[in-house]
This record gives C-alpha cells, structure tokens and sequence, in this order.
C-alpha cells in the first residue's frame, strides 16, 4: 500500500510539473545561451581581425609610397623608421606592440618576386626579412605582416596558423619605383 501511495505522488507530481510552464522560458534560454554568446565572440572577433587587416593594408599602401617615390631614400629612412611610419598610420585602436614586422625587397623583375611562407613550425621566422627600398626604377615587394593572438576558443582552432592561438594577418604591395632621379 505504501509503495501504491509513493508511486501516485510521483506521477501527480510530474504530471503537474509537465502542465507547468513557469519558468521555460528560463530553461530555453539556458540551453542556447552558450551557443549564442560563442557564435557572438566568435563574430566580433573575425570582424576585428578584418578591420586590423584593412588598417593594415591601408598603412601598407600610404608608407609604401613614400618608397615608390624616393621620399624615404632621400631621407635615409631606416627600417625602423619605416616600421614606425607604418604603426602611426594604422588606426589608434591597432597596437602595434611588437607584433608588428617588415619585409622590404627589390628585385631585377616581376618574374623573380619571391613570396615565400614566413612561417616555419608553426612561428614567424623573420630571420630573413630585410629592408632595401632599392633605387628609381627598381621593383619592390613590402610586405607588412601582424601576429595577432585568437582568444575565442574553436574558432582560434580553424583560424590560426601560428602557435599560441595566434594568426599571422599580411598586408602586401608591389611596385615599380618611379624615376626619382639620383638621390
């Protein structure tokens, strides 16, 4: 009789829990609300790092002409310089920290560009980057390249190509110095 007893109990007890629905809505929102704050992270971050790209690419472009026209081998601008030129010119909200490196390069013609992978086990190897803004008439490769570090998890699994959950961004432009004249 005791056993009959405890089993109708339970049965009135998850038939009135089925017919409730007070506090479903919090229920629901507790299954989704990972997925949906995870897909969010995950969008703002893949926004930034298209919005740190195209600053990048934009400063590439502005500092790189002032190779392309002789400005920066009038004024014996040094690598360092150059590096700096470019971080002023990216947006306020893209520090550069170090995370920031160049390759500046001529070549003899367009078919002997060289565009090989930095990357080498899985970190930047800058070992060989150089800076020769060469002389009028010169083709020149400046790549601009960003380590950037991924702090959404998963994604940072399919999007970085270095180790630490960090992705190299690289901003490129080539070019035929103008005829500055001889400096």
């Amino acid at each position: 009789m005791r056993a009959q007893s405890v089993t109708r109990h339970l049965v009135s007890f998850f038939s009135r829990f089925g017919k409730r629905d007070s506090g479903a809505t919090a229920v629901e929102f507790a299954l989704i609300a990972a997925p949906f704050f995870f897909l969010l992270f995950a969008m703002l971050e893949i926004t930034v790092i298209f919005f740190v790209n195209t600053s990048m690419e934009h400063a590439t472009m502005e500092v790189a002409r002032t190779i392309r026209t002789g400005e920066s081998q009038r004024a014996g601008q040094s690598s360092g310089d150059f590096l700096n030129s470019v971080c002023g010119e990216m947006n306020a909200l893209v520090p550069c920290n170090g995370n920031v490196y160049i390759d500046v390069r001529t070549y003899a013609d367009f078919d002997g560009v060289n565009m090989s992978d930095p990357i080498d086990n899985d970190e930047l190897d800058n070992g060989s980057f150089q800076y020769d803004a060469g002389a009028a008439g010169d083709i020149v490769v400046v790549r601009v390249f960003y380590v950037w570090t991924m702090n959404t998890p998963m994604i940072s699994a399919v999007f970085a190509n270095l180790s630490g959950n960090r992705r190299l961004l690289v901003a490129t432009t080539a070019f035929r110095n103008e005829p500055f004249g001889a400096l």
